[in-house]
């Protein structure tokens, strides 16, 4: 299975472009055009410390991006050198790679909201109640471990070369939806693409448009599998349970936490599965204290009902237990 195995320094992967780290001079300077444009028209769309939030979480995921390439690299190597099949890297191979890579990112963006421990890893995302190009370097830096969503995409047999340029091009892909001042484009565009009108919908906190429109570069899976919502209303930003720190760590690790508090409280592995893989609003601890609470009350209720109130002894009337003169 190894006889014809490559290496990293076999591919040439040192030499490989960073077109995320190439754009990033152009996202900031957007970022500031946008920050301006809002001051001037008397918009609410910045907060300073938010974007400072925002940018020191990006920077560190960078950082860290940088320190697990060679894993991450070797990881995609080594997956798609075990597959005996092979997809040359010709200039039509970029096509379906990120088809096979935006479909990927629709199902692991869904279960990121769907179950609590994938949302732990996603939900510095949301957590701005602010909506600006500044959010989309929000990005968690345990995000990484949702590489084995793109597995199967490598074992199909795409080159990583040409993996690595996708997944590069859908991540950039991101951070022009994120604005509040581009509206809805003509109608074609807004049926296959994902829109910074359907990423509005995504980001809301409003009850109906919650876990809706996953779609990275496609908005068609959305469509496809019953999660598509046109932009009504504008939204309300940030998640369900708002967090008021601009505190980088705590808007990282701030769900972590709380599945740690939550699972010391599990009292058996069904509870413990429940609190990692229900959904992130399920509230598995506080659901059970209240349910005993309320059994409690009822079990109380009738026990009291079935003894009957006690008899109560008017003060004028002689007790039956006196002698009688």
């Amino acid at each position: 299975m190894f006889e014809n195995y490559q290496s990293l320094e076999d591919i040439g992967a040192n030499d490989w472009p960073n077109i995320i780290l190439w754009a990033a001079p152009v996202m900031f300077a957007l970022v500031f055009a946008e920050w301006g444009l809002s001051i001037y028209k008397n918009r609410d769309s910045y907060d300073g410390k938010d974007f400072l939030a925002a940018s020191s979480i990006g920077l560190i995921n960078v950082g860290i991006s940088a320190l697990i390439k060679v894993a991450l690299f070797s990881a995609v190597l080594f997956f798609w050198n075990i597959v005996p099949w092979k997809i040359p890297p010709t200039w039509w191979s970029f096509i379906p790679c990120f088809i096979a890579i935006d479909f990927a990112r629709y199902w692991a963006h869904r279960v990121a909201h769907e179950q609590r421990f994938w949302w732990a890893t996603h939900v510095t995302h949301h957590n701005s109640s602010k909506y600006n190009f500044s959010v989309s370097f929000r990005l968690s830096w345990t995000q990484h471990i949702k590489f084995i969503f793109f597995i199967p995409v490598v074992m199909i047999g795409f080159d990583p070369f040409v993996f690595f340029i996708c997944h590069q091009i859908a991540v950039l892909y991101q951070f022009w939806i994120h604005t509040e001042y581009i509206q809805k484009l003509p109608a074609p565009i807004e049926y296959i693409f994902t829109t910074p009108s359907h990423h509005r919908v995504h980001h809301a906190s409003d009850e109906h448009y919650l876990d809706k429109n996953y779609g990275s570069t496609f908005i068609i899976w959305d469509r496809m599998f019953g999660t598509f919502m046109a932009e009504g209303e504008r939204p309300n930003y940030g998640i369900t349970k708002p967090v008021t720190s601009y505190n980088p760590v705590y808007l990282v690790f701030h769900e972590w936490y709380d599945i740690v508090k939550d699972l010391k409280q599990a009292e058996n592995s069904k509870e413990a599965y429940k609190i990692l893989f229900g959904k992130p609003g399920d509230e598995v601890i506080k659901n059970r204290e209240t349910r005993r609470q309320k059994l409690k009350e009822a079990q109380a209720e009738l026990t009291e009902t079935k003894s009957g109130p006690a008899p109560i002894l008017n003060e004028k009337e002689p007790s039956l237990l006196q002698k009688k003169e």
